[in-house]
């Protein structure tokens, strides 16, 4: 068993071959990765599978002896999704725990509010899961500590958008959006995809987190002749409004970005209510991946009690981010400053045959995000399971999408 998990984790041409330590004071000592997520609240859901996900990778690292004897050690702090616990969990793993480098962040807003700390630190920080855009864009890649292992909302509104207005030619389309950063980012994506086709939301609607109903909202956005609604909020909203469509027995085509997949979602609200409901995903299950596949079971195995994971593109994502990080160190030859890793993850040397995808040069010295719009997916909800709403994705599914051809 031991020899099928180093294949599996670590068969890639020149890896370990020829790498030593920088240097040997401290062999042996951890490498400490600072982790942020919501674990307790409403976004708990995709914050749990972030961790979970982490921890993963970092268990089966270390069970290989970690990066040359030294094992990974995560330090954990829960944000709640609340940006000033977000700020403050950010002040203390960079600047007292002084951990190696941070993988961190679900919620947009909260991550906004603290990337000034890993700027200013030039401390490495990566995102597995938040997926607004002036993450990666409020500093210039040439001059920022920040990378992400998910696709910006901009790539998300255009995979949207090209699907109800391009595709199915539906051009009266209302907006709906939570009043986060997250929201606030999706609607400014949106609108300004639906701008290039020189069109404009036939109605918008802004609401707050922990709201029960959104029947008034989605009746006016019917007033208003919506043929199509999308939908920029976390899991916990996503559920309430498509409960609140199904209560109008309103049955407009839905859209919405990843939360819609959460399997809170489903429990929340139900597989009638999310019936053909569609979500752009990173990853979805398939048996006909077997990476992905593996990867699905070892999870179940060592969470039995996430059934099923609570959000499959943060777990994945996470656990990713953490080999990513791995190929790094060994790079750097276990230099863990920030302007070092940044300068490893900008140039990888090799591909990771990730659960995800393929990495094959995901960064550069422009281009902090490691997905391009090639690489993700149309989800639709059917009979409780997320399944690709294209049938030509399915065939294609087991073929590797790269940021590049």
């Amino acid at each position: 068993m031991k020899r099928r998990i180093v294949t599996f984790l670590f068969a890639l041409p020149g890896l370990w071959a020829g790498v030593a330590p920088a240097q040997t004071n401290g062999a042996g000592a951890p490498i400490r990765i600072g982790l942020i997520a919501p674990l307790s609240g409403g976004s708990a859901d995709f914050g749990t599978s972030m961790h979970h996900g982490a921890r993963l990778a970092v268990d089966e690292i270390n069970a290989l002896g970690g990066y040359l004897g030294r094992p990974l050690e995560l330090v954990v702090r829960d944000d709640r999704a609340v940006p000033d616990t977000g700020l403050a969990a950010a002040e203390e793993l960079v600047q007292r725990e002084r951990v190696d480098f941070t993988i961190g962040f679900c919620n947009t807003g909260v991550a906004l509010r603290a990337l000034e700390v890993f700027e200013r630190a030039r401390h490495l920080l990566m995102v597995p899961c938040s997926q607004g855009t002036a993450v990666t864009t409020r500093t210039p890649p040439a001059k920022s500590h920040v990378f992400r292992m998910a696709p910006r909302d901009d790539m998300n509104a255009a995979a949207l958008v090209r699907e109800i207005v391009d595709r199915r030619g539906l051009k009266r389309v209302a907006l709906l959006a939570d009043r986060t950063g997250y929201g606030e980012g999706g609607l400014r994506d949106l609108t300004a995809q639906l701008a290039q086709r020189g069109l404009a939301p036939v109605h918008v609607a802004r609401f707050a987190l922990g709201v029960t109903s959104l029947r008034d909202e989605l009746a006016q956005a019917r007033a208003a002749g919506a043929e199509a609604v999308v939908n920029y909020t976390v899991g916990p909203e996503q559920a309430v409004a498509v409960r609140s469509r199904a209560e109008l027995g309103w049955r407009v085509p839905y859209f919405a970005p990843w939360p819609l997949s959460f399997a809170s979602v489903l429990q929340q609200a139900g597989p009638d209510a999310l019936e053909g409901t569609l979500t752009v995903q990173s990853i979805i299950q398939d048996a006909a991946h077997e990476r992905r596949s593996t990867f699905i079971a070892r999870y179940a195995k060592a969470y039995p009690a996430e059934r099923p994971i609570g959000s499959l593109m943060a777990a994945a994502q996470s656990y990713d981010a953490v080999h990513l990080m791995l190929r790094a160190l060994f790079q750097t030859r276990g230099a863990t400053d920030g302007p070092a890793l940044k300068a490893a993850l900008e140039d990888l040397r090799e591909p990771y045959r990730g659960v995800v995808t393929t990495y094959d040069k995901p960064f550069d010295a422009t281009d902090h995000d490691a997905f391009s719009e090639r690489m993700i997916w149309l989800g639709e909800w059917k009979r409780g399971r997320i399944v690709y709403h294209d049938p030509s994705d399915a065939r294609l599914s087991a073929m590797i999408r790269r940021k590049r051809e």
